[in-house]
């Protein structure tokens, strides 16, 4: 079940090849968003975005990493630098289907047979990576051939019958935002001002 204020949007919208994985948009009009392209350099990205009345979207600030546990820090943190700063309240976040629960194929590329498929839980999307070869996953802690994204968690049982090791960003495993503590130590502050003038996209990786 999502959190109240989130929402689920069954088209997900896709940015230079990068997926959009979740976004917080606040009042103000400007978010951040996480995005995936498992078969770029830097898989992982979050984006700064301003959305117009029509709801296009216009991304900038780009930072790009190698994992996914770095790009849930480097989302929240942003999220929550922006409220600090701005005393913005969330309008809501946005969960795409795809990329909530991820897991990796530690044992042998994805095929037929070789991960769950539950009738209230389907794969959400299967990804082989490139060269045929085992990729180091979860900052290297895991060597695997592909990976598997699910809108539920899977059991520990069905991970261990499929020999799937969990992504340690995945929702059931990380901790909650500090965002609330945040708001609380900024009440009562001054606002900067909106910064009013918008880059256009820039690889800094920050790792």
């Amino acid at each position: 079940m999502l959190a109240r204020g989130t929402e689920r949007r069954d088209l997900l919208e896709t940015v230079q090849g990068y997926v959009i994985l979740k976004a917080a948009t606040f009042e103000t009009g400007h978010g951040f968003a996480l995005g995936h392209n498992p078969g770029a350099p830097s898989p992982f990205v979050t984006w700064q975005f301003t959305e117009g009345e029509n709801g296009h979207r216009d991304y900038y600030w780009g930072r790009y990493g190698a994992s996914q546990a770095w790009a849930q820090r480097d989302f929240d943190r942003r999220v929550d630098d922006y409220q600090h700063l701005y005393h913005a309240a969330v309008k809501h976040t946005e969960l795409g289907p795809e990329g909530v629960y991820r897991y990796y194929s530690t044992q042998r590329p994805v095929d037929i047979g070789t991960y769950p498929k539950l009738p209230d839980n389907q794969p959400l999307s299967i990804v082989n990576y490139d060269d045929d070869r085992r990729r180091p996953v979860a900052d290297g802690s895991l060597m695997a051939w592909g990976e598997l994204t699910y809108a539920k968690p899977l059991t520990e049982k069905q991970m261990e019958d499929y020999e799937l090791k969990p992504a340690p960003g995945n929702p059931d495993r990380v901790r909650p935002s500090i965002t609330a503590r945040l708001k609380e130590g900024t009440r009562g502050q001054e606002p900067p001002k909106e910064p009013g003038q918008k880059r256009s996209h820039k690889n800094h990786e920050e790792r």
